[in-house]
């Protein structure tokens, strides 16, 4: 089976704005290559790191070779991190305050960050972060998982899709077409 690209399935093209992923203290070269590889396949703009360094050598896991087409950052500190200016710093935990996912509207430019598989965000990262979520699970997961699990929500709530049937099963009616606004006329 022929994997289609990006630019060949629209997928980089169905939503709007950009986000980034990435993780803090995480200590498992193979899970940050899982959540590279993924940030790669969802279209991320780019992926990072806080307090740990990633090697695609030593992960052996990222065989999309995700680090040539998306940039990779690595931040010492909460402090070195820079984001662009309008990104939204979300952090992922399952904390009492956060909200739940399903719950939760992203915004159009943002950044996700994850904690370490041991542990969990540091008091630094969590004083920076605009939001906080949890994904609604009894005991904390996989972080290559819940990077998935994220950026999915994310395409499938600020992307264009056929909307969900009634009944089970796939689409029963096609992705209805762009409607253009009238003409906007200057003065």
């Amino acid at each position: 089976m022929q994997q289609k690209t990006q630019a060949e399935t629209g997928a980089g093209s169905r939503t709007r704005g950009y986000f980034a992923i990435g993780a803090e203290r995480i200590s498992k070269q193979l899970n940050v290559g899982n959540m590279v590889r993924s940030a790669h396949a969802f279209g991320a703009s780019f992926v990072f790191t806080v307090g740990a360094d990633y090697s695609a050598h030593e992960a052996r896991s990222d065989t999309s070779k995700a680090t040539l087409h998306v940039p990779l950052y690595q931040w010492e500190t909460a402090d070195d991190m820079v984001l662009p200016k309008g990104c939204r710093l979300v952090g992922v935990e399952l904390i009492e305050d956060a909200v739940d996912l399903p719950s939760f509207r992203h915004p159009l430019q943002a950044a996700y960050i994850l904690g370490p598989e041991r542990g969990e965000l540091s008091p630094d990262i969590l004083a920076r972060c605009d939001y906080v979520v949890k994904i609604p699970t009894a005991f904390c997961i996989n972080v290559a998982m819940a990077g998935a699990i994220i950026m999915y929500d994310r395409v499938r709530s600020l992307g264009r899709f056929a909307p969900r049937p009634v009944a089970e099963g796939g689409p029963v009616s096609a992705l209805p077409g762009h409607i253009h606004g009238a003409p906007k006329k200057r003065r």
